[in-house]
């Protein structure tokens, strides 16, 4: 797993190759890559919401309760999971007119190799300051692109102008994906606090 976290941030071209030559299922990239990596955003989402508390720039920071947290956080880690599955199969759906389309499982693990960055960028939730988490955000999924541009042509063994087309609606969709995830990843993680947005429709 760290191997391929590795080279897919330093040579991602190479690390491609590699990962496509192993024809790896979806059980065993999930064991060892998407159930580890997705820890990463939930865990120090907890850690920051239950410890510290999400501050927007002023003194007041909003913490939730361990036991919000703990289910919330659960909560938060199945959407992950699910996330990567959608976009996969997005990625195959979309790949439905090119004669050398992977098969759906093969998708899906691109996918997850291709949130690393994301991922990664999840560590940043620990002291959960929103314009600190907003850009770590943009970075990871600045570096998500570019592995989806670096790896789809490749992968779907298609000309780069197809992969550039395929690749850019596949980001697309995948960032109005992220922006869902996202606004309910707030919602619920608000939930937990008296200060909750949702609160004030009740």
């Amino acid at each position: 797993m760290i191997n391929h976290v590795w080279g897919l941030i330093h040579h991602p071209d190479k690390e491609w190759r590699a990962i496509n030559e192993e024809h790896e299922s979806v059980s065993h990239m999930y064991f060892h890559h998407v159930l580890w990596m997705a820890a990463i955003p939930v865990v120090s989402t907890f850690i920051g919401t239950t410890q510290f508390g999400w501050t927007f720039g002023g003194d007041e920071a909003i913490k939730v309760s361990l036991m919000d947290g703990l289910g919330l956080g659960v909560l938060f880690y199945a959407l992950i999971l699910v996330a990567v599955a959608m976009v996969g199969s997005l990625i195959h759906w979309m790949a439905r007119n090119h004669s050398s389309r992977p098969p759906r499982q093969e998708c899906i693990v691109f996918a997850g190799y291709i949130a690393t960055p994301m991922f990664l960028s999840g560590i940043f939730a620990i002291y959960p300051i929103i314009w600190l988490c907003l850009l770590a955000c943009v970075i990871g999924v600045a570096y998500t692109g570019y592995l989806l541009y670096r790896g789809t042509p490749s992968f779907l063994g298609i000309s780069h102008k197809q992969g550039f087309i395929l690749s850019s609606t596949t980001l697309g969709i995948g960032v109005l994906v992220l922006e869902a995830l996202l606004a309910a990843v707030v919602l619920l993680w608000s939930l937990g606090s008296e200060h909750s947005i949702v609160w004030k429709f009740f």
